[in-house]
C-alpha cells in the first residue's frame, strides 16, 4: 500500500514537471496543445509506473492496456476541457487548471486499469 502511494505521488510530480519541458520542444498549432499534454501525461504516468514497479515493493508491472486506458481517459478529459468548458468551470472555486484536469484523467485511467 505504501509503495502504491509513493508511486502515485511520483507520477503526479514527474508528470506535472516533465510534461511542460517536453511540450516546449514540440510545436503545436492552435488549441491542440491540451491534446498533446494528454498524450504526454499518459506516457509519462505509464513509464513512471513501469520504472516504479521495478524499484518499489508491492507494486505490480502495468500492461499495455493500462497505457491505453490512461491515454483514452486523458484524451477524454482534454476534449471535455476544450469542447465543454462549462463542466470544468462548475467545480467549486474554479481553481483547477486545464493541465491539472488532463493529468487527473491520465492518472485516473492508469489507476482504474490497475
Amino acid at each position: 500500500m505504501l509503495g502504491q502511494l509513493v508511486l502515485f505521488l511520483l507520477q503526479v510530480a514527474i508528470g506535472w514537471f516533465l510534461a511542460p519541458i517536453i511540450y516546449s520542444e514540440i510545436p503545436v498549432p492552435g488549441d491542440f496543445g491540451l491534446f498533446l499534454y494528454a498524450i504526454l501525461f499518459a506516457i509519462i504516468v505509464f513509464l513512471t509506473g513501469v520504472l516504479g514497479a521495478q524499484v518499489l515493493r508491492d507494486v505490480s508491472q502495468p500492461g499495455s492496456a493500462t497505457l491505453s486506458m490512461s491515454l483514452v481517459i486523458a484524451l477524454i478529459a482534454a476534449a471535455i476541457v476544450v469542447f465543454l468548458p462549462q463542466i470544468v468551470q462548475a467545480f467549486p472555486g474554479n481553481t483547477i487548471s486545464h493541465r491539472a484536469f488532463v493529468l487527473a484523467g491520465a492518472l485516473l485511467g492508469y489507476w482504474i486499469k490497475r
